[in-house]
């Protein structure tokens, strides 16, 4: 039986919502606890002694161990469910879609998201202002490739879904946020379609 999660968390963020999304595919109860990383309530003492040393969410309590990264806690919570996939293979191309969506996607189309969405351009520093571009490119890049990968599968690992959807999910269906076209990417579109299908499914909110 596995011991109760709580997952510390700024509900508007998407690494925090594939945790949630995780869980609720899966049926398991997840209790949150909230923080308003605008406010710097992830930087407090008793934050930073007590839940995450690095001062950053989610993290995944698991009875009273803590586990942050949102792809870490992802993997825990599916562990052993059908959004692992069984072939060794595939299990480890899962992995690596992951992999590329904390280097290559989220540090792209996510920032971009939080920058334009919640700081607001005026608000910027000259430094984020001139990286723009290069992110706003490098967001295409990862929507280029994933359109392509979907053109040919319906999922990113296998015949069926499983985490790496789910990872790359959550920042992909809001990335129009960040100023990105889905509309160009119509492979991604009948994707996130099928994700937010599933039996289980919850929005972000």
């Amino acid at each position: 039986m596995m011991e109760p999660l709580i997952l510390h968390e700024d509900p508007r963020s998407g690494n925090c919502y594939k945790i949630r999304l995780t869980a609720a595919l899966l049926g398991l109860p997840l209790e949150r606890r909230e923080y308003d990383i605008m406010e710097g309530e992830t930087r407090t003492p008793d934050f930073l002694a007590n839940v995450n040393p690095n001062g950053r969410i989610p993290v995944l309590q698991v009875g009273d161990r803590f586990l942050p990264e949102s792809n870490a806690a992802c993997w825990y919570l599916a562990e052993e469910s059908p959004l692992i996939p069984q072939d060794r293979f595939t299990r480890a191309n899962a992995l690596r879609w992951m992999f590329f969506e904390q280097y290559n996607h989220e540090p792209n189309i996510a920032t971009l998201r939080f920058w334009l969405l919640f700081v607001g351009e005026a608000n910027l520093s000259d430094q984020q202002r001139g990286q723009i571009a290069a992110k706003r490119i490098a967001g295409e890049g990862a929507l280029a490739l994933m359109d392509e990968h979907l053109e040919q599968q319906p999922w990113f690992a296998g015949d069926r879904p499983s985490v790496a959807d789910v990872a790359l999910f959550a920042y992909t269906h809001v990335c129009e946020a960040g100023g990105f076209r889905l509309q160009d990417h119509p492979h991604v579109r009948a994707w996130l379609d099928r994700v937010s299908g599933l039996p289980g499914f919850v929005p972000m909110k």
